[in-house]
């Protein structure tokens, strides 16, 4: 049960930065999404902390927004 709460923290606190960023850049979430090439909806889980995305996913969103992996994390 520690990892899935553990886990859980670590995809709010990505989710925050998402949303912090993708604020700062003006942009919606249907926008970032179209940037880095995942559904919408999609977009609003990993924002929310409901979805656990592959690394591959960060870094496409990472691109999108214009900042580094480490930047989110």
């Amino acid at each position: 049960m520690k990892n899935r709460a553990r886990s859980y923290k670590v995809n709010l606190e990505l989710g925050k930065r998402v949303r912090r960023l993708r604020k700062k850049l003006d942009l919606s979430q249907e926008e970032l999404a179209e940037k880095a090439g995942i559904h919408r909806t999609y977009m609003g889980k990993i924002e929310r902390g409901e979805s656990n995305p592959p690394l591959h996913t960060v870094s496409k969103i990472a691109k999108a927004l214009k900042v580094t992996l480490s930047d989110l994390f």
